[in-house]
């Protein structure tokens, strides 16, 4: 069987549609162009860093004596181990870049008030 690619990638089009609900969210609120921008701006930024951010790489020695079967199966439990990590620190990481984004965006409303 084939392999599916998609254009664009899952990330691209789930950012897609997060800039997309900022900038309704934002406009129903009552910010201005220059707000949503800005937010939008700062969101990248912080997406963009989370990106980098996130890949990781390790490697695990295994004893000689280990079967295939057991190497496979060890192989299978430390990638469900990290991936589960990795889900978990993910689902940080954007809880606090969210956080982090509306703060600046407080920020920048409070010196354009000023």
């Amino acid at each position: 069987m084939a392999e599916l690619l998609e254009f664009p990638t899952r990330e691209k089009q789930a950012f897609l549609f997060l800039q997309q609900e900022l900038a309704s969210l934002l406009k129903a609120k009552g910010a201005d162009e220059a707000l949503i921008d800005y937010a939008i701006s700062s969101l990248t930024d912080v997406y963009g860093e989370l990106q980098r951010e996130s890949d990781c790489h390790f490697e695990v020695r295994l004893p000689s004596r280990l079967s295939q079967e057991e190497a496979l199966m060890l192989q299978q439990d430390v990638a469900a181990g990290v991936e589960q990590l990795r889900q978990e620190h993910h689902d940080l990481t954007l809880r606090l870049a969210a956080r982090l984004v509306l703060t600046e965006l407080r920020l920048f409303q409070h010196e354009r008030n000023d």
